[in-house]
């Protein structure tokens, strides 16, 4: 995983490796020798529908491979080549599935065998997301298909990160090759579709269908436009949440206290006065077919149990009696033997998750290296005055889509990681102090590929030292990030920076791996540590002037915020602060 060190295997398990390769890489090998040398020859030999669907891709031979179902159809659709683009992809996502159980065969330590059931695990949410994102395409009108271009670019970003994170997660060399291996026609299939998502508009162009209600389209554009300016706290906001919650779940939010008159679904009380005595029971419990929310009130106490908000339990809503009282906690970490995606204390995975008032924690210590407090999947999740406290690794924001507001992230080495599109609002970032080898990094962005539309948006908040930390915090280094990914993503802006961050502002990977590649920006921050004259002078850092520019990484546009539920006109600023 991130930061994880390699072992030395065998020369036998060298050669069984080598078997499981060319098992795995033998499936569909068309299109996984497919590059970008030949790609205006792989075009001049297709249909004119095929080379506007596969222009705009990086591997266009394996395109052109996925299309064969319907290339000789003439009066195949825009939509029909999109789905047999997406079909083509879950074959080759289940492909490698099937070949994991060979490689685990051959893993020799019980970390690597967790690694290739963390990558059974990912695979399946790849071939869900995959097929659901065939099912929405299906579902649109032609017309309107560039409309869902957001939701499916969530979505496949989500399946990018789950196959990024499934090689990861291995630490023998050779193992980690024979998945990457049975990954390259997954990985490069889902490269395609998200290129051919994002230019979506310019497809329908070329088979010649108009857009409809473009007129809807620009007003629309405007309405957001007047959104933007509309929810602006100075404005007279009282700083309440976002326009994407339902009137019913702001009022839960509003009303979620001890002493409040909201009838949560279950109670769970470690001495016995609720319904249950684990948070892991309340969920047991959660009912089939639910219409509405699972609330679930965690009363004051420290929850020494591991829990997973799993898929299919989704719109859980989950208060407690404040992030200092009621507090889950676990020290799975990566020096102890657990792979960094299953160190997590807390794991919400279940799509429209949102907690209030409680705390997450992970007791590992900086001496355990990779380990998480909470991991976030969960697509349209919000978290409210909550606290994440870990070092190395606290705040896992793994994908899809993710909203922190009021909330407490404290940690020490790439504390805030992930392939998530998250935005962390008017929230206190305390630095600690690390092991004395280390330095300080509040963000490790895992961008793998430029279409993504994933990033951490850190807006209006403050970066400060922990009393620990605050004598040294001179002589151990804290930098805003660094890039993880080649295509790492991470914006800080209108926020207040203590005099604990390094002037350079940023440090590299390894050598100057993604240097160019990366996108680290800087809006409008005020504090000691915001001066901008002595930052780094790579290609991939910048320092944005235009407000325009920074307004794209407000909730949004980046994360569709008005389009999670709608908007209610609940005051809160969606635009910038200042």
């Amino acid at each position: 995983m991130k930061g994880g060190k390699f072992v030395a295997v065998g020369f036998s398990v060298i050669l069984v490796v080598a078997v499981v390769i060319g098992v795995v890489v033998g499936v569909k090998k068309s299109s996984s020798s497919s590059g970008d040398s030949n790609k205006g020859d792989v075009l001049s030999t297709t249909s004119k529908s095929v080379s506007a669907i596969c222009s705009p891709t990086d591997h266009q031979q394996a395109c052109v491979d996925s299309l064969s179902a319907v290339a000789n159809n003439q009066s195949a659709t825009p939509k029909d080549y999109l789905q047999a683009a997406l079909e083509y992809t879950v074959s080759a996502v289940k492909a490698a599935l099937s070949n994991t159980t060979a490689i685990g065969n051959v893993a020799n330590d019980s970390f690597n065998k967790m690694a290739v059931e963390d990558c059974q695990e990912l695979l399946q949410y790849a071939i869900d997301e995959l097929q659901a994102s065939f099912s929405m395409v299906g579902d649109s009108s032609l017309h309107t298909m560039n409309d869902r271009e957001a939701e499916l670019m969530n979505w496949l970003s989500a399946v990018y990160s789950y196959q990024q994170t499934c090689i990861d997660g291995f630490t023998q060399t050779d193992l980690q090759k024979a998945m990457s291996d049975g990954l390259l026609n997954a990985t490069r299939l889902t490269e395609n579709a998200l290129s051919i998502v994002s230019s979506i508009s310019q497809i329908l162009a070329a088979f010649n269908i108009p857009l409809i209600n473009t007129t809807s389209i620009t007003n629309a554009s405007s309405q957001q436009r007047r959104l933007l300016e509309a929810y602006d706290e100075t404005a007279g906001g009282t700083d309440q949440y976002p326009t994407w919650l339902s009137a019913a779940d702001r009022k839960l939010l509003a009303r979620a206290s001890p002493s409040s008159n909201v009838r949560p679904n279950a109670v769970v009380a470690k001495d016995g006065s609720g319904q249950f005595r684990t948070i892991a029971a309340a969920l047991a419990a959660y009912p089939k077919n639910l219409q509405g929310r699972y609330v679930i009130y965690v009363k004051a106490g420290i929850y020494d149990e591991y829990i997973t908000v799993e898929k299919n339990q989704v719109n859980v809503f989950m208060y407690g009696d404040g992030p200092r009282k009621t507090m889950v906690t676990g020290r799975k970490s990566n020096a102890g033997g657990v792979p960094t995606f299953k160190t997590a204390s807390f794991s919400a995975i279940g799509d429209g998750f949102i907690a209030k008032a409680m705390g997450f924690q992970n007791t590992a210590g900086p001496q355990g290296h990779q380990a998480v407090a909470l991991r976030v999947q969960s697509d349209r999740a919000a978290f409210y005055n909550c606290r994440m406290d870990g070092y190395q690794d606290t705040l896992y924001a793994q994908a899809h889509r993710n909203f922190y507001r009021n909330c407490v992230i404290s940690g020490t080495v790439d504390f805030i990681f992930g392939d998530g599109a998250t935005i962390i609002q008017n929230s206190l970032i305390i630095i600690r102090r690390p092991m004395d080898n280390q330095q300080n990094t509040v963000t490790a962005h895992g961008r793998g590929y430029a279409k993504e539309t994933t990033g951490i948006v850190i807006h209006n908040c403050r970066i400060v030292p922990e009393g620990k930390l605050y004598p040294a915090r001179f002589q151990i280094p804290t930098y805003l990030g660094r890039p993880w990914k080649e295509y790492s993503r991470a914006v800080i802006m209108e926020s207040t920076l203590g005099d604990l961050i390094h002037p350079a502002g940023w440090m590299p990977w390894q050598g100057d791996f993604a240097l160019n590649t990366c996108f680290f920006a800087e809006y409008a921050n005020r504090g000691p540590g915001a001066a901008t004259a002595r930052r780094v002078n790579w290609r991939g850092h910048k320092v944005i002037t235009n407000r325009a520019e920074a307004l794209s990484y407000t909730v949004v546009p980046f994360i569709q915020g008005q389009t999670w539920i709608g908007a209610t006109g609940a005051p809160f600023f969606v635009g910038l602060k200042y």
